[in-house]
């Protein structure tokens, strides 16, 4: 089992500082980013841009992720432990049942992508 990191990206860094307004600034300049296995654990994450970045092994644990707009972001094997995710939207093929699995026990997301 992966532990979280520490990603070496001024993208994450960003993110990492809860400077969510300048990360969504920068995320338009890049074409993909890659978030695999970075820790996100009790980040403010409202207002992040999520579309498309690859969010696979990612640790959110106590973060807070309420309006975050997530169905066009990888989420496989992301852990969501106490995550606060109110108003959150979610990929369509992760299903209700595996998302509050994730919150209340910290199993990895497991879902099929089309």
């Amino acid at each position: 089992m992966s532990k979280p990191k520490q990603l070496d990206s001024p993208l994450y860094a960003l993110v990492h500082h809860e400077n969510i307004q300048g990360f969504n600034q920068e995320k338009l300049k890049h074409d993909h980013i890659d978030f695999t296995g970075g820790d996100f654990r009790g980040l403010d994450l409202r207002e992040l841009d999520a579309e498309g970045i690859d969010f696979t092994d990612a640790y959110f644990r106590a973060a807070d992720l309420r309006g975050l707009d997530l169905r066009n972001a990888g989420l496989e094997g992301a852990s969501l432990s106490h995550a606060q995710i109110s108003g959150a939207y979610f990929p369509a093929e992760l299903s209700a049942d595996e998302i509050l699995m994730s919150v209340n026990f910290g199993t990895r997301l497991r879902y099929r992508t089309r």
